[in-house]
């Protein structure tokens, strides 16, 4: 497990690279440009992002931003509406691990 959170980040874009061949070039640019942090935090005040949908489809939530914020190593960097946020695209997509995670 990376880390730092930056590392994190890049450790699901890569994966998603390496296990799907998908390259979310915005997700990246975002984290390039921003931060992963500050990236992430985008995108949790943004609305969904076509990367979550396409991850949903292929069966892959555990490669989200949403699915790595909520973890416990990584939530305390975020504030209680964007932990909220995450949690519940998770769950309306059918993720159980998000309700564990709630906790």
């Amino acid at each position: 497990m990376p880390d730092n959170f930056d590392e994190a980040m890049l450790d699901i874009y890569r994966k998603a690279d390496r296990e799907l061949g998908i390259k979310f070039k915005n997700f990246l640019d975002k984290i390039v440009t921003l931060g992963a942090l500050n990236a992430a935090k985008h995108f949790l005040s943004d609305s969904l992002q076509s990367g979550f949908t396409t991850l949903w489809e292929r069966r892959r939530l555990d490669l989200t931003m949403e699915a790595l914020v909520i973890r416990p190593e990584w939530a305390h960097l975020f504030t209680e509406r964007e932990l909220d946020e995450a949690r519940k695209r998770l769950r309306d997509h059918g993720w159980s691990d998000a309700v564990k995670a709630a906790g």
